[in-house]
Parts: structure tokens; C-alpha cells; sequence
């Protein structure tokens, strides 16, 4: 149980990528449902508040801390490789231009689809720790399926981001021609919703729907989904500040690289704009040469984060409840290959096409990641729980945010708020809303800087709850992306 008076008065909080997501778990929560039962409702409906980001066919990753035991487990249902293969020539391929001229590589279409996980790794989730019954936590989902949710400003700029992949084809243009402030309406997968409800996420893996699924994308078989499995892993853990960091092991990268940012910092003992780009610059070092070879072989979280010497598009959902059980939960289509399930309402991931996780396509492999859902812990109890979207750039997101809660005392929403930084390719890339005198250091030490006029959805779009040594809640979704948090008393 948690110290103060916090259970009397405080049913949990949420964070999530939009605010409808959030109030769905925030309903749960409030009538009584544990931390995973808000998070699986939470995330069933951003299939639909977030369709262009997350659904039925992509991968993601689930980070779960029990306050019974005290025990913290990664349930890893992302993509994996399908027995036919990559087939890069076979993609079809796109720039997405963000804003200050930064252009991102996509590839697209049937070709790039891995084979999915997001259904059954939430169904397993809740099998192990659920206690509301499973059909009432799709129910919120069918209603939005069906009713549709109005397109917020965030989510329309997101929609003419991505427009040359959700528009590419007619199943998307029915769904996507939508002006802000008009209903995003999705009748075929209130159906497809209804089924899994009924039936369990079995049926997207043997069956009809399974079927329509290998016939949309020929490369993943009937084999690949009868055999798809969701894996338990142990989470990759770093101490820092007093606090112990627990993210996404390897075979992903992202967990692993900020856990090594943070133990650089704690080293140096320092916390300033300049310390997170020379830490962001050493963690893109250490992706070089054999990185990705070691990511499946073993050794790196050691060799990374033990002690020191002195493009994807996702959703995230965090989650506390009033027993301390803590939920941290990414999952994403990629930027979507554009191609939708005939009849479903269920577009297909192009993560066999992002640039970031290319490299090791052996059939039946499950792909590396960026996604790093994460939960620090304060004497064995949740402090902060935090995840990001933004392809390559949610790992600084996430850094940044442990950074300003755990190591400079910032409240989770001025911490989620704050200006950003990223380092790629030899340039510092400042988010508008830096002091001038923070940004000119990397001018005067010769780097080349890119300062863009505001904030941009380039840097991320995290979603974070903390609980404070009081009992005290904070939630915070990213404005961003649109985000919301809900504490629910």
C-alpha cells in the first residue's frame, strides 16, 4: 500500500496520446478497474483516437510493476519478422517533411508489414493481470469505432504529416478525408472489435481474419500468425540519482541507450543542456560497429550500463492505480504502410520498412526498437512512469524527462512541457522555448545547431505520471501530440 493518505482519496492517474484514450481509462479506474485494466481500455481505444499511430496490426511493448511483490516484468508483443522475408524493392517509398526542413525516409505499402502482435500481447496481459471482464474493456473502443471522435488540431496536423500514406489508398481515404473539428469514423473495425471481444485475439491469428490478413500482405503466412508467441523478458535496470531506472531490454535499443545516458550523467554529476547533448552524442556512438549484432547476442546492457568510469510514429499510455501497481505501455503501426485489411478497418505496420529497424531480417525474428516504456522506482515504488513516441527521437524525449523529474526536482507537466533537444547526425536540433544563452553554448563550441521556432511533434510525444513521497499524483499528456492526464479521485 502506498504511504500518506493517497488510497483514500485517489483512485490512480493516467497519461495518454489523446484525450478521449484517457478519459476511457481514466472511467476505468474510476469504476474500479486495476492499472491494467485502464491501460488495455486505454489502448483498444486509441485504435481508434489514434488510428494513424497504433492498432490491430502493429507491435508493442508492455512494462508492468506489481507493488505486491515488487517486481517489474517487460511483455514484449512487437513485430517480428515474417517467414517470407524483406523485400526492400518491393516498398514503396516517401519523404515526410517536418517542420524546419527535416525530411524523414518512409517505405510503405503491402511489402512492408511485419507480422503483428498488439492483439494478443494484450490479451495475454490481461490473462496474467486483469480483473475487469474483457469485453467491457473493448466495449469504450466499439463505440468510438462506431461513433467516430472528433479530429483535435494535433491529430489533423499528424493526419496532413502522414497524408501521402493515409491517403494512398481508397480504404484510408473513406477513413482520413476528414476536416478538424469533423468525426473520424471507423464502422469495419467496430466490427472487427466486436469479434475480438467475443471471440478473443485468437481470431486475428488462425481464421478468416487471419486469412484476409496473409492475402493483404503475402510475405506473412498463415504459419507467422498461427505461431506468433508474446515473449517475457527481464527489464534492463540503472541506478540514478537514488532512483532505479527499469525500461525495454535488448533485443530493443532504446531502454538500454537511456539507461547509459543516465549513467553518464550521474557520473558526471551534471544536468544542463550541454551535459544531455555530450550524453546523446556518446549514445549514438555506442549504436555503431557492432551494436545491432549485439543487441541478440547478449552482454550489451552489461557492457553499457554497468559502472561507468567517473522512424516511427507511436502512442503511449502510462498508468498508476491505488494499490501502487504501475503500468507503462507503447505500441505502434510504424508510420503505417498505408494499406488497410479488407473489411477490418485494420491498417498494417511498416516496420519491415522503417529505417530504423534495418538491418538483422531473418524470417521469424522479432525486430529491434526504439520503444522504451519505463518506470522509476523510489524504494521499490513507483516515482515516475513515462513513455514516448517520435520514432529515433523518444528516446531523448524520455531521457530529457528523467532527467528533469529525478535529477533537477521539475513537476511531471513542466518536465513533459519543456523544450527539447535531439542529436543527429552531427547537428543539435533546440525545440522553440529555450533560453537563448542554453542554445548559444553549442554555437560557441563549433557545433552545428538547427533552432526551431516552437514545438514540434519532431521531439516526441510522451506521456508520463509521477507519485510523489506524499501520495500526491501528477499526470501529464504531451501537447504535443495532443495528449491528455487524468488523476482520478
Amino acid at each position: 500500500m502506498l504511504r500518506g493518505s493517497y488510497e483514500s482519496f485517489v483512485r490512480g492517474a493516467i497519461a495518454a496520446g489523446h484525450p478521449v484514450t484517457a478519459q476511457v481509462g481514466a472511467d476505468v479506474l474510476r469504476a474500479g478497474g486495476n492499472a491494467m485494466d485502464a491501460a488495455i481500455a486505454a489502448c483498444f481505444a486509441s485504435w481508434v483516437t489514434e488510428s494513424s499511430l497504433t492498432g490491430a496490426g502493429g507491435g508493442g511493448f508492455m512494462l508492468i510493476h506489481r507493488a505486491r511483490d515488487r517486481t517489474t516484468r517487460l511483455l514484449d508483443f512487437f513485430v517480428s519478422v515474417p517467414g517470407g522475408g524483406a523485400d526492400p524493392a518491393a516498398m514503396e517509398s516517401l519523404d515526410i517533411d517536418f517542420s524546419s526542413g527535416a525530411v524523414v525516409p518512409y517505405h510503405i505499402g503491402p511489402a512492408s508489414a511485419a507480422v503483428p502482435g498488439v492483439p494478443l500481447g494484450l490479451e495475454t496481459a490481461w490473462r496474467q493481470f486483469g480483473s475487469r471482464p474483457w469485453a467491457e474493456l473493448l466495449e469504450p473502443a466499439v463505440q468510438l469505432a462506431r461513433e467516430g471522435v472528433e479530429l483535435t488540431p494535433p491529430q489533423a496536423y499528424l493526419h496532413e504529416l502522414l497524408a501521402g500514406i493515409l491517403l494512398s489508398r481508397r480504404e484510408g481515404r473513406e477513413i482520413y478525408s476528414v476536416e478538424t473539428g469533423g468525426r473520424v469514423r471507423i464502422p469495419d473495425l467496430a466490427e472487427t472489435l466486436t469479434r475480438i471481444a467475443a471471440d478473443g485475439a485468437s481470431s486475428l491469428y488462425t481464421g478468416e481474419l487471419a486469412s484476409a490478413i496473409c492475402e493483404t500482405a503475402p510475405q506473412i503466412s498463415p504459419d507467422d500468425l498461427a505461431g506468433y508467441r508474446v515473449i517475457r523478458r527481464r527489464p534492463v535496470s540503472a541506478p540514478f540519482r537514488g532512483f532505479e531506472f527499469r525500461s525495454n531490454p535488448p533485443p530493443s535499443s532504446g531502454g538500454i541507450l537511456i539507461g547509459y545516458g543516465l549513467r553518464m550523467l550521474d557520473a558526471w554529476g551534471r544536468f544542463d543542456a550541454r551535459a544531455i547533448v555530450d550524453a546523446m552524442r556518446e549514445q549514438a556512438a555506442a549504436r555503431e560497429g557492432a551494436f545491432l549484432s549485439e543487441l541478440y547476442r547478449g552482454g550489451l546492457a552489461r557492457r553499457l550500463i554497468g559502472p561507468l568510469d567517473a522512424p516511427s510514429m507511436t502512442t503511449h499510455v502510462s498508468v498508476v492505480d491505488a494499490r501502487g501497481d504501475a503500468v507503462s505501455v507503447s505500441c505502434s503501426t510504424g508510420s503505417g504502410s498505408g494499406v488497410f485489411v479488407p473489411g477490418t478497418g485494420i491498417q498494417l505496420n511498416n516496420m519491415l520498412g522503417e529505417v530504423d529497424l534495418a538491418g538483422m531480417h531473418r524470417p521469424g525474428q522479432r525486430l529491434t526498437s526504439m520503444m522504451a516504456p519505463t518506470i522509476c522506482l523510489s524504494d521499490g515504488r513507483p516515482r515516475l512512469v513515462v513513455g514516448s513516441a517520435g520514432s529515433a527521437r523518444l528516446r531523448a524525449a524520455i531521457f530529457q524527462i528523467v532527467v528533469r523529474v529525478l535529477a533537477r526536482g521539475e513537476g511531471v507537466r513542466e518536465a513533459v512541457e519543456a523544450p527539447r533537444l535531439h542529436w543527429d547526425e552531427g547537428i543539435v536540433h533546440a525545440e522553440g522555448g529555450w533560453d537563448p544563452a542554453e542554445i548559444d553554448v553549442f554555437d560557441e563550441a563549433g557545433f552545428a545547431v538547427t533552432r526551431w521556432p516552437r514545438k514540434d511533434l519532431y521531439f516526441g510525444g510522451a506521456q508520463a505520471v509521477e507519485l510523489l513521497e506524499d501520495g500526491t499524483l501528477a499526470a501529464a499528456g504531451d501537447p504535443r501530440r495532443g495528449g491528455a492526464g487524468i488523476v482520478v479521485e
